[in-house]
C-alpha cells in the first residue's frame, strides 16, 4: 500500500512538473518578442527546424535562411522554441561581451558537463571569472613558447610513422589523416597539458585514452531520451546504456585525474621547496595552474578547489585535442583542393633550415599564417554556439530589419529565456564581409583584409572561430602554434591528394565539425588522403 502511494505521489509530481513546463513553454512561445521576427516555418511539432539542420552540413541550413529572410531571422529549436539568429556584428558583439546577461542554456551545460565536467567551458558568472583569472597565465605567449618543442617533437614522430607506413610493400597510398592527427594531438595535450603520456601514436593501450574515447563517442549520439533529459531534469534518473558508458568513463577519468593532480601538486611543491629556477620547472598547463592557484598573494576565496582544478583535465582534452586535430585535418583537405597553395606553402616552409622551429620562427612564416587563418575561417572546428538571455534586453543593430508586421526595427527586443544562436561559421564566410568568394579557400585574401572584417567581434584573426568577449577561447594561442607546427612538418615531408571525390566529403554534427565520407558512413568520421614523400 505504501509503495503504491509513493508511486502515485511520484507520478502526480512528475505530471504536475510536466504540465508546468508545458505551460511555461506555451507562454514563452506566445509572448516572446521573437515572434515578430521573420524566418522559416517549423517543420516538426517536436524538433522544430532541427532535423533540417542535422541533415545538412554545418551552417548550410542557416546560410539558406539568411539568403531567404535576411541577416536577422528566427527558426525553431526543440519543442518549437524560437531561436534568434543574426549576422549583425554589433548584435553579436553585444551578446558575447555581456557574458553575465547571455549564458549557455542549462540544457547545453548539462550535455557538455556529461563530457567535460564543471570546467571553464561550462561554468558561468563569478565562478567562470574565478577559474579564468587563475588559468589565464598558463596560456600566455611565454608559456606557449616553452611548449612549442613538444608540438614539433610529436609532429616529427607522426611524420616518421607515416614515412614508415608509406615504405611498406603493401601500402596502397591512402591514410585516414583524421585518425592519426587525433592521436598526435592527444599525445600533445597529455604531455603539454598535464605531463601525462598517452602514447597514442605508439598505439599502446591506455586506460585514460579509452575512457575519453568512450565518453566522446557517447556524447556524439543523438536520440530522444538524452534530449528530454537535458530539458527535464527529473528524467535523468532513467538509466540508459549511453548514460552508463558516460558514468563509467567519468569515474575512470576522475580516478586517474586525481592521481595526475596529486603528482602535479607534489612536483610543484618540491620545485618551490628546492627553489628551482623557472627554466627547470615543469611547464605543463596543469602545473602552471596549480602554481597559480597556490600563489601566496591569492586569497582563499579566490582559489579553486581541487574538484575545480580536476574538472579542467577533460576540458584540456577536448579543447586542446579535438579542435586542433579537426582544424589540421581540414587544412590538409583544403590543400588537396588547391595544389598551387600547397606548393606555395611548401616552398616557404622549405626555406627554414631546421626541423624544430621555435614559436617565433613559426609565427614569422607569413604564408603559413595565412593558410591557418583561412582554414579556421572556412572550416571553423566549432561551427556555432548558443546563448540564452538571463534578463529582458534590447540588442543593438548595425543594420535594421523589417519585422513580420512591416515595421523597421533598429534593435532586437529580447525576453528573459529567449535563445540566441551564434553562427560562427556563417559569419566567417559571410559574403557581405568577405565578398562573393567568401566560401572559397583563398589564403591570399589575408594580404589585404577588408575593412568590414574588422567589425567581427573575435579574439583572433578577424573571425569568430575562437569567439570573443570574456568567454573567448582561452587556449587559442596553444591551438594556433600546434597547428602551425603540424603543417610545417607534414607539408615539408609529403604531398597530399584527396582519396575520394570532393563531393563525398561532408561534415558530421558534433561538438566539433568532423569530416565524413558520404559513401562510407559506416566508417564514421574520417579524412582519407593519398600521401607520397615529397622529393626535391
Amino acid at each position: 500500500m505504501f509503495l503504491s502511494k509513493l508511486l502515485l505521489s511520484a507520478g502526480a509530481t512528475l505530471l504536475a512538473f510536466s504540465v508546468w513546463k508545458v505551460f511555461k513553454l506555451l507562454y514563452s512561445l506566445y509572448t516572446s518578442p521573437l515572434g515578430s521576427i521573420p524566418g522559416p516555418r517549423s517543420s516538426h511539432f517536436f524538433y522544430g527546424n532541427m532535423l533540417e539542420i542535422f541533415k545538412a552540413d554545418n551552417s548550410v541550413a542557416h546560410e539558406k535562411w539568411i539568403a531567404e529572410f535576411g541577416p536577422t531571422f528566427k527558426y525553431y529549436g526543440f519543442f518549437n522554441i524560437s531561436r534568434l539568429c543574426t549576422m549583425d556584428t554589433r548584435a553579436l558583439n553585444h551578446v558575447l561581451t555581456h557574458s553575465f546577461k547571455y549564458q549557455k542554456p542549462s540544457q547545453v551545460r548539462y550535455n557538455l558537463s556529461q563530457i567535460l565536467g564543471e570546467g571553464v567551458l561550462i561554468t558561468e558568472t563569478d565562478k567562470h571569472k574565478q577559474q579564468r583569472r587563475i588559468m589565464n597565465p598558463a596560456f600566455g605567449p611565454i608559456q606557449i613558447r616553452a611548449l612549442t618543442e613538444i608540438f614539433t617533437e610529436k609532429a616529427i614522430q607522426l611524420r616518421n610513422l607515416w614515412s614508415t607506413e608509406i615504405a611498406k610493400p603493401d601500402f596502397k597510398g591512402r591514410i585516414d589523416v583524421l585518425r592519426w592527427l587525433s592521436k598526435m594531438t592527444l599525445d600533445v595535450i597529455g604531455q603539454a597539458g598535464f605531463d601525462y603520456h598517452f602514447n597514442a601514436l605508439d598505439e599502446k593501450p591506455n586506460e585514460l585514452n579509452n575512457a575519453f574515447a568512450t565518453m566522446f563517442s557517447a556524447g556524439e549520439q543523438i536520440s530522444l531520451l538524452p534530449i528530454l533529459q537535458a530539458w527535464v531534469p527529473i528524467l535523468r534518473i532513467i538509466p540508459s546504456e549511453r548514460q552508463n558508458k558516460i558514468q563509467f568513463a567519468k569515474a575512470t577519468m576522475a580516478r586517474i585525474g586525481r592521481q595526475i593532480l596529486s603528482d602535479s601538486k607534489a612536483a610543484v611543491a618540491a620545485s618551490e621547496k628546492a627553489g628551482e629556477k623557472d627554466s627547470v620547472r615543469r611547464h605543463d598547463l596543469l602545473s602552471l595552474l596549480v602554481r597559480a592557484n597556490t600563489a601566496t598573494d591569492l586569497s582563499d576565496s579566490q582559489r579553486m578547489s581541487d574538484e575545480d582544478v580536476l574538472a579542467q583535465v577533460p576540458t584540456f582534452l577536448v579543447a586542446g585535442h579535438e579542435t586542433t586535430s579537426t582544424a589540421t585535418t581540414w587544412a590538409l583537405f583544403a590543400l588537396t583542393q588547391n595544389p598551387d597553395v600547397q606548393t606555395k606553402l611548401r616552398d616557404e616552409l622549405l626555406k627554414v633550415s631546421t626541423d624544430n622551429p621555435s614559436m617565433d620562427e613559426l609565427s614569422a612564416l607569413s604564408y603559413l599564417d595565412a593558410v591557418v587563418r583561412e582554414t579556421l575561417r572556412v572550416h571553423s572546428p566549432v561551427p556555432s554556439t548558443i546563448r540564452v538571455a538571463m534578463e529582458d534586453d534590447v540588442i543593438p543593430l548595425n543594420t535594421p530589419f523589417v519585422d513580420k508586421n512591416g515595421q523597421t526595427q533598429h534593435g532586437i527586443k529580447i525576453s528573459k529565456g529567449d535563445t540566441i544562436f551564434v553562427p560562427i561559421l556563417a559569419i566567417n564566410r559571410a559574403k557581405h564581409i568577405w565578398g562573393e568568394d567568401a566560401a572559397i579557400f583563398r589564403p591570399e585574401r589575408w594580404g589585404s583584409v577588408p575593412d568590414s572584417a574588422n567589425s567581427i567581434p573575435g579574439v583572433w584573426g578577424n573571425q569568430l572561430s575562437f569567439l570573443g568577449g570574456p568567454r573567448a577561447c582561452i587556449g587559442y594561442r596553444f591551438s594556433i602554434i600546434e597547428m602551425k607546427a603540424l603543417l610545417f612538418t607534414l607539408i615539408r615531408a609529403f604531398e597530399f591528394e584527396l582519396a575520394v571525390p570532393a563531393k563525398d566529403i561532408h561534415t558530421k554534427q558534433s561538438i566539433v565539425q568532423r569530416p565524413v565520407v558520404a559513401s562510407e558512413m559506416e566508417l564514421g568520421s574520417q579524412m582519407p588522403l593519398l600521401i607520397r614523400p615529397y622529393c626535391t
